[in-house]
Order: C-alpha cells, then sequence, then structure tokens
C-alpha cells in the first residue's frame, strides 16, 4: 500500500478568517482531505500568535473562533486533523533543537522580521525573532512534504528547507525539504487597495462571518476611479508586478493604475467567474462601468458563498462539547506522529 503525503496547514489564532484565509489555504486543503494519497492535519497557531503584542482572553477565544470556522468551512475531523499548536508539546522541544542549526544573522535579515520590528518596535522580542524556527518545527515534526503557504511565507520555507538539509547533513536524518502547494486564488487582493487581503491591516478584509450589509458596506469603501480606462498588459507596460500579484492585467483611468479596481476586477473573477470579469473589461474599455452596480452584484456573489458556510457556524455553536473533543481527538493523533520525530532527533543528536 502507497504511504500517504502527509500535509499540515497552520494559522495564527488571530480571531475569525477571512476571504484571503479561505481561498489562500482552507480550499486548497479541503481538497486534500478527500484525497487517498494526502494525510491532512489542520493547525490553530496560538503560540505564532503570542510574537507579537496580545491579550491572553482573546487569544483563548480566538481559538475557538478559528476552530470554528475550519470546521464551517467543511474540515472533517474523520478525514483530517484539528490541532492547537501549544496542545502538543513537541513543537516547542523540537523547535529548540532545530535553533541549534540556525543563525541569529540569518533569522534577523528577514524581511518578515524587519517589517514586525517596524510595526512593534517596543515589541521586538526574542519570540518574534524565533518565529521561523517554530514554523520550521511545525512542518518537520510530521515529516512534511508539502503545505499550502502564501508566497509571503516563501522566505520562511526557505529556511525550513535550509534547517532540514543541515539537519540532515549533520545528524543523519531523514527531513524532507517541503515545497510549496499553489491554490487556485492563493493571492486574494486587499479591499484597500494594497497589498493581500490581511487581518492585520483594518478595513483589508472580508470575514467569513460578515452578513450581506456589512459586505457591502465593506466593498463600498473599496478605491476605484472614473469606471473608464484603459487595460494595459504589465509585460508590455514593463510594470513591476508584485510578487504574489496574480493576473496580467492592470487598470488604468488618466494614466495612473487602480489597485483597488484591480481588487475588484480579481474578486469578481473568483466570484462570478472569468467570463464575468472580461464582460467588465469590455465595459471599462468602452461604457464605463457604474461601480455601485458592480459592488452589489459582487456584494450578492460573496454572500451566497458565505451563506451556507455561516449556516454551519451557527449549529456547531450550539455544541461546545463537540469542538472540544475535535480538538482533544486531534491533539492525540498529532501527539503520536510528533513523539516519534523528536524521540529519533534527539536520539541522534546524542541526547
Amino acid at each position: 500500500m502507497k504511504d500517504k503525503k502527509r500535509v499540515l496547514s497552520g494559522i495564527r489564532a488571530s480571531g475569525r478568517l477571512h476571504l484571503g484565509n479561505y481561498f489562500g489555504m482552507i480550499k486548497g486543503m479541503l481538497e486534500l482531505q478527500d484525497s487517498p494519497d494526502h494525510d491532512v492535519l489542520f493547525m490553530v497557531a496560538d503560540l505564532h500568535a503570542m510574537t507579537t503584542p496580545y491579550d491572553p482572553q482573546e487569544l483563548k477565544n480566538n481559538i475557538r473562533e478559528v476552530v470554528l470556522d475550519y470546521l464551517a468551512a467543511g474540515l472533517d475531523p474523520q478525514k483530517a486533523s484539528v490541532f492547537v499548536q501549544s496542545h502538543v508539546p513537541e513543537h516547542t522541544e523540537l523547535a529548540y533543537l532545530l535553533s541549534t542549526a540556525v543563525s541569529i544573522a540569518r533569522l534577523s535579515h528577514l524581511p518578515t522580521y524587519k517589517e514586525k520590528v517596524k510595526q512593534y518596535p517596543k515589541n521586538n522580542t526574542m519570540a518574534l525573532l524565533y518565529y521561523p524556527i517554530l514554523m520550521a518545527a511545525d512542518i518537520l515534526l510530521y515529516k512534511t512534504e508539502a503545505l499550502p503557504v502564501g508566497d509571503d511565507q516563501l522566505p520562511h520555507l526557505e529556511i525550513t528547507r535550509e534547517i532540514a538539509r543541515k539537519m540532515n547533513e549533520t545528524y543523519h536524518l531523514n527531513f524532507p525539504e517541503p515545497t510549496q502547494i499553489k491554490t487556485t486564488g492563493a493571492y486574494i487582493p486587499s479591499l484597500t487597495g494594497e497589498g493581500k487581503m490581511s487581518k492585520s491591516v483594518e478595513g483589508s478584509y472580508i470575514n467569513l462571518t460578515d452578513d450581506l450589509n456589512t459586505i457591502k458596506a465593506k466593498l463600498a469603501k473599496v478605491p476605484s476611479d472614473s469606471g473608464k480606462g484603459e487595460i494595459l498588459d504589465v509585460v508590455e507596460e514593463k510594470t513591476r508586478i508584485l510578487p504574489g500579484k496574480s493576473g496580467s492585467n492592470y487598470y488604468y483611468s488618466g494614466g495612473k493604475r487602480r489597485d483597488g479596481v484591480n481588487a475588484l476586477m480579481e474578486l469578481i473573477r473568483l466570484f462570478c467567474g472569468d467570463t464575468r470579469k472580461k464582460e467588465y473589461e469590455g465595459i471599462y474599455e468602452n461604457a464605463g462601468i457604474q461601480y455601485g452596480d458592480m459592488k452589489d452584484e459582487l456584494s450578492e456573489a460573496i454572500y451566497a458563498k458565505l451563506k451556507p458556510i455561516q449556516a454551519r457556524r451557527a449549529e456547531l455553536e450550539k455544541d461546545p462539547d463537540y469542538i472540544d473533543k475535535v480538538l482533544a481527538d486531534g491533539a492525540a493523533k498529532a501527539h503520536l506522529v510528533a513523539s516519534e520525530t523528536v524521540k529519533e532527533v534527539k536520539q541522534k543528536m546524542g541526547l
């Protein structure tokens, strides 16, 4: 019988999930949980949430919110395991062992670390610097071969590969060098028109729990233009494409690219289809788009997608004992694998 490939997906416990989380990670993982070739683990990364300022009670609540969203979105505990990072102590134990294989200089030069230091200059903690090592432990603990991560996490994934390589060479271990799984719509643009949808940027995201009126209010604030302009090919115009930027067109009005319009067009593609996006592109180059009508159509399409997820969530909220059981079972399954990995690593490292 062919061995299943183990796939790990983790998300910070930072509150309810948004569309970026769904398309960037959850959607792909739900497809993998139905695959006979994969063993899927979902992890709520509560320890990672402690690398930046947080409120203890809020963190506790956020863990439950993330689990509810996972299950409501389609996670099947019979097909995949869901657990909380801190419930499996081998994560921190392996992280310490792996920390012997990476230098402070390597970690301090990471762009994500520098960005967080700028964002939280008074909270430049060892935990923040240590983040990539703990992430490497999360992945290597289960000897994960591939995982769905956004392009912004590729520098961290590369450190994981480096650590795996060094541990294998030094201690004759057999860690795989994990690769990225790209999912459809992996890059979901921010509603602000800058960067990707992110929980850390207020006004940039639509939660899976948002109702129709909330969605309409958020889309109403997306920056747009006159509704009429030129669609230019970025290759011909030699416009720099930002890492992870999907699509081949930018929209111009009066010679200036409008990122808010790009965001709307990408959401139209995801929720209304490629054909509808092309229709709007034609309108943009000719009669001109009425953004109010476009945003109303998009709001309805997004809500139609989220409504069944929200209905499942409402049912799950009625049975907190079920959530506790799912997490306990998931942690037990994760521990079986994790404990064997740590035992092997400690033996090879002379402990």
